[in-house]
């Protein structure tokens, strides 16, 4: 019985509330919209505050409260987790009014719902690249700000990302014997984060990407891949001399050492 008299007096206030709802909805008086609106947006009812704030800003366009209805959507899309439509919002109220008092707040969550939005190093990285552009523009443009700081070390976890992902494409490679295609990819990952954390196993990939690359060779190619893999194996001894893999690969550097040209061996 009590739990039948909780059920009833629940749904009487559900009831009551989307009634209450409806009538903010069918309103015609902005004022009271905007501070239903309000309400419900400190309440993070966000898919009730959105509607009625995307309607506010016809009814305040041109008035001195257009910019305070326009701030308060584009931070119900972020409270909804729409980072893609918040960051855009979010930019255009920073570029539209950059002496409103939240026109830097606005830019730096711009930036930083491109950051949500980036995707992990595993997926396609334009979107990765985007928002470090946009994280550096709001350095640049705020540079007394206190968000710099962490914009920074957003774009160090970006790049970080970006690093694994060219490392792991060039390993992707390796292990499909597409030996090419890793001593590229390897050289290129090598050459744009030359102080990465991967840059050990990278450098000992790359010489056994090398090597296996010429040894599947035709013999008129052999002698330049084979010069490839010594000088790759004198890279990695030159920046890990104390490796543990030098010793494991060092049969493979002499006979790659043997059959490379003449210059090298001199």
């Amino acid at each position: 019985m009590k739990l039948n008299s909780l059920f009833v007096l629940l749904f009487s206030i559900f009831l009551s509330s989307c009634g209450d709802y409806q009538k903010v909805l069918k309103s015609n008086d902005p004022s009271f919209k905007l501070l239903k609106a309000k309400e419900y947006f400190e309440l993070e009812q966000y898919n009730k505050a959105l509607p009625i704030f995307d309607e506010l800003m016809s009814s305040y366009r041109g008035t001195t409260k257009a910019q305070d209805v326009y701030k308060y959507y584009a931070l119900t899309l972020y409270g909804q987790k729409d980072y893609i439509l918040s960051g855009y919002h979010m930019k255009r109220f920073s570029n539209t009014f950059p002496n409103n008092e939240f026109s830097e707040e606005a830019a730096y969550l711009a930036a930083y719902c491109f950051y949500l939005e980036a995707p992990s190093s595993s997926l396609d990285p334009a979107y990765i690249y985007k928002a470090i552009d946009e994280l550096q523009l709001f350095i640049n443009s705020f540079p007394q700000s206190s968000h710099s700081m962490e914009c920074n070390s957003l774009i160090d976890d970006l790049r970080e990302r970006l690093e694994k992902k060219y490392f792991d494409i060039a390993k992707g490679y390796f292990h499909r014997e597409n030996y090419s295609s890793a001593v590229t990819s390897f050289n290129v990952m090598l050459g744009e984060y030359p102080d990465t954390k991967y840059r050990e196993e990278a450098l000992v990939l790359r010489f056994k990407s090398a090597y296996n690359l010429a040894s599947n060779s035709v013999v008129t190619l052999q002698k330049d891949r084979y010069k490839e893999a010594y000088i790759s194996y004198l890279e990695l001894q030159d920046a890990f001399p104390e490796s543990e893999f030098l010793k494991e690969l060092e049969p493979k550097f002499r006979y790659a050492k043997s059959n490379s040209e003449e210059d090298i061996l001199n």
